[in-house]
């Protein structure tokens, strides 16, 4: 069965309307992406699908069966892991019937489904996950691990439909792979938010949403690209020919203007040597001033409308281009020791991370820090910080600055209004104004300068934190990432890449998005595996 979406409209519970009639066909079997700005709904499109939300108004028609993996994941910690998947109540019912019970209730839960223990045992085997318990509550895992419980319930219940919402965010380099082998292989239909361009291009069709609706491209995330780009070039040629127009008109309209003054100063003229009866001119004048008059206000309002069109035309440009943020860098030199680790580890409750942990980081390096889930890598970055200090071996390191952008964008203050944390930054006391257009600069509109951070995407906070270092002027020694490309739209993950790319100083980076670390240009690694490390 299709997924089919008609008539579609939703409006928040702060009446902001998100949706308006809008409609969608995903064929049997076709696997989709859904992509667009953050704030355009692509989330709250899933849910309303899933049956989570309900819509305000229209109709979906799903297949019978659908499975969604979630993008943000607290709300579940309260759940065991067989809550989370929706199989508590038959674990339940199979247990109390090999106990001995009778009971036509429990025969009712279970609906014949007498491998769901198996099914489970071995879905969560295969993600690495096995020796957990199906009671074990989610809030003691780790935020890849409960993605993998959640990837775990397609094997359990196998959907008519799968519903990601960002679901390599939290995943290492291995179980991406898996992933990327599950959407290509399984036969169900697929409709995936996602900012993975590996995951992105998978997938056989684009859907972009905007304020407008929903438009279909036919094919993967790069053919949509090079669409997008056609599509730029075509507005930018129309953009060039409205602005010849414009500028023709407006030399016309000058001209018409000149000849009616020369027109009007020759009547004059003639009207003081009586060449003609003083009645007749000002008849002759009176008409003319009418023609002339309206003939001009024509060609005004022919302007007028060019203006308006080349308005239009700039704006749907404008949702095409990028926006460019530069993270300026110290001039410090290329080659100088920052970081000189020798035989160093770190123990949580006398369990040591690594073994004989021994690197160097120099001013220019581009370092990747790569290595599974659970393995250490936001430890070693604190290390780097000074958060912690390592409880073995040697580390040393002279005073730099760095700049550290962790994947919540905790520099961004929930409390504070959007103006207020740039003011913050404003160490050299720009105006107001000119605070207010780098925020505008920064794709914030207007409406947006009082409202509070806490309610922020994940990529307005990426591009509120740029825009907070353009002004503050930093220019720090070393850059660290640890996973910056969570939770951002294709745009804004464009943007951040630009940034970072352009940026001279030292870069350390944790990510398990290979296309970003292609695309910043990383020079060295550091591979970490437990209880080692080799770079």
């Amino acid at each position: 069965m299709s997924l089919i979406i008609r008539s579609l409209s939703y409006v928040h519970p702060d009446r902001e309307k998100l949706f308006h009639e809008l409609n969608l066909t995903v064929g049997k079997g076709e696997k989709a992406a859904l992509v667009g700005l953050n704030g355009m709904g692509k989330s709250t499109l899933l849910q309303l699908i899933a049956g989570i939300s309900l819509p305000t108004s229209g109709e979906i028609i799903r297949p019978e069966s659908s499975w969604y993996v979630p993008q943000h994941l607290g709300q579940y910690d309260h759940l065991s892991i067989a809550e989370a998947l929706k199989i508590d109540v038959k674990l339940n019912a199979m247990q109390a019937i090999l106990n001995g019970s009778v009971d036509a209730g429990y025969f009712e839960d279970l609906d014949d489904d007498w491998e769901v223990e198996e099914k489970l045992e071995m879905a969560l085997a295969k993600w690495g996950i096995g020796h957990f318990s199906a009671h074990r509550l989610m809030g003691t895992l780790s935020g890849g691990q409960k993605t993998k419980v959640f990837l775990a319930g397609i094997e359990v219940h196998q959907p008519g439909i799968i519903l990601f919402d960002e679901p390599t965010n939290h995943l290492d380099t291995n179980s991406r792979g898996m992933l990327y082998d599950l959407i290509t292989q399984h036969k169900a239909t697929i409709l995936a938010v996602s900012h993975d361009r590996t995951l992105l291009n998978l997938l056989n069709k684009t859907l972009v949403l905007s304020q407008t609706g929903i438009e279909v491209f036919g094919g993967n995330f790069d053919f949509y690209l090079e669409q997008r780009q056609e599509k730029v070039n075509a507005l930018q040629a129309k953009l060039e020919e409205q602005a010849k127009t414009l500028k023709q008109s407006q030399q016309k309209a000058r001209d018409m203007a000149e000849q009616r003054q020369k027109k009007e100063a020759k009547g004059k003229s003639e009207g003081l040597s009586n060449s003609l009866p003083r009645i007749v001119a000002g008849g002759l004048k009176s008409k003319a001033q009418q023609s002339t008059a309206k003939v001009l206000d024509a060609h005004h309002e022919k302007i007028s409308d060019l203006a308006e069109h080349i308005r239009e035309t700039r704006s749907q440009i404008q949702q095409y281009q990028q926006l460019h943020i530069n993270i300026a860098a110290s001039n410090l030199h290329h080659g100088k020791i920052l970081i000189d680790a020798n035989n160093i580890n770190y123990s949580y409750n006398g369990n040591a991370l690594w073994k004989a942990l021994t690197f160097q980081v120099r001013s220019g390096d581009r370092l990747h820090i790569e290595g599974d889930n659970g393995v250490g890598k936001t430890t070693l970055l604190k290390i780097i910080t000074g958060a912690v200090e390592p409880t073995e071996g040697q580390y040393m390191s002279p005073d730099f600055s760095y700049l550290y952008l962790d994947q919540d964008y905790t520099m961004i203050k929930p409390d504070l209004s959007l103006y207020e944390q740039v003011q913050k930054y404003n160490h050299d006391g720009l105006q107001e104004h000119e605070l207010k257009s780098l925020l505008i600069y920064s794709q914030f509109s207007r409406e947006m300068f009082d409202r509070k951070c806490i309610g922020l995407s994940g990529g307005e906070k990426m591009k509120l934190a740029l825009c907070c270092l353009a002004i503050s002027k930093q220019a720090p020694d070393m850059l660290i990432l640890d996973e910056p490309t969570n939770n951002l739209d294709i745009q804004s993950l464009k943007i951040l890449t630009s940034a970072v790319k352009n940026f001279n100083g030292t870069l350390l980076v944790i990510s398990h998005d290979q296309h970003f670390i292609k695309e910043i240009g990383i020079n060295s690694q550091i591979s970490m595996i437990k209880n080692s490390l080799h770079s």
